[in-house]
């Protein structure tokens, strides 16, 4: 006998979206309190491979001005970035006032990919494990609030997410020769990790881990997390009235057969 009382996934599916359009909501206060305010945020996104880090920054982006709020996701480095102090790389998206910046990935590439597949050196590595709480301390002193999010996920939940991608045509570009590699490096990765953790997690520039096994319920729980984190108020909203078209009866537009429209397939 089917339980009444179970709720179906219609009913999961909507109550998700209701919640997400009310924290949505809650996004735009906030995005328009840091443009009044003149704050700036940045908030770090790391995890491992297929944890839902891009599916919550897309639900997070969503609803704001890319203007104010924008993602920065670096590729491999240049052979003239390798050259430079390795923070420079990203000092340069940092926010101005009244800007939000997301990192998929961020600096902490050097404490996980770069440490297990050989990509810097051992005092390269340790370096960074030296000056990276400082450099946060720095970022926090200058008026930058910052919030790093660790997105966990089991090893279960992990393969069955890679299946689908290496199923799904649509996911196949999520998939890299690295993330292959990585597999067969589980443990080294979470040796890793374990270390960035220790010297990391700082009183004043915390990890906040979130349980992704459940992509949604991920999305929703660091959304509302990161609203807790940052003080703001809801702002006025002042009632917007379109203006009356000019009068344009006097000109005379060219014919629509000047145009090259596109075929209207749909």
């Amino acid at each position: 006998m089917k339980d009444s009382n179970k709720p179906t996934s219609k009913v999961r599916k909507f109550n998700y979206e209701l919640e997400l359009a009310k924290l949505h909501t809650e996004l735009v206060h906030l995005q328009e309190w840091v443009k009044t305010q003149g704050l700036k945020v940045v908030i770090v996104f790391e995890g491992r491979d297929a944890s839902g880090k891009g599916g919550t920054i897309k639900r997070f982006t969503e609803p704001l001005n890319p203007r104010v709020c924008k993602v920065v996701a670096l590729g491999v480095p240049t052979e003239k970035e390798k050259t430079q102090w390795y923070f420079q790389r990203y000092t340069q998206y940092l926010p101005a006032a009244g800007e939000i910046v997301l990192f998929d990935r961020s600096w902490y590439n050097r404490a996980g990919v770069e440490k297990v597949m050989g990509f810097c050196t051992d005092e390269e590595y340790n370096e960074f494990l030296r000056s990276c709480p400082e450099f946060e301390r720095m970022l926090v002193r200058s008026g930058i609030i910052l919030l790093k999010y660790w997105f966990s996920v089991s090893d279960a939940e992990q393969e069955r997410r890679f299946k689908n991608r290496i199923s799904n045509p649509l996911k196949h570009w999520k998939f890299s020769p690295m993330d292959l590699e990585s597999r067969s490096r589980w443990l080294e990765y979470s040796k890793a990790k374990d270390t960035m953790f220790a010297h990391t997690d700082t009183k004043q520039v915390p990890w906040f881990v979130v349980n992704s096994d459940n992509k949604k319920k991920a999305r929703l729980n660091c959304i509302s997390h990161v609203l807790s984190q940052i003080p703001y108020k809801r702002m006025k909203i002042d009632p917007i009235e379109l203006p009356e078209l000019p009068d344009y009866k006097s000109y005379v537009r060219p014919p629509m057969d000047y145009q090259t429209f596109i075929p209207e397939k749909y």
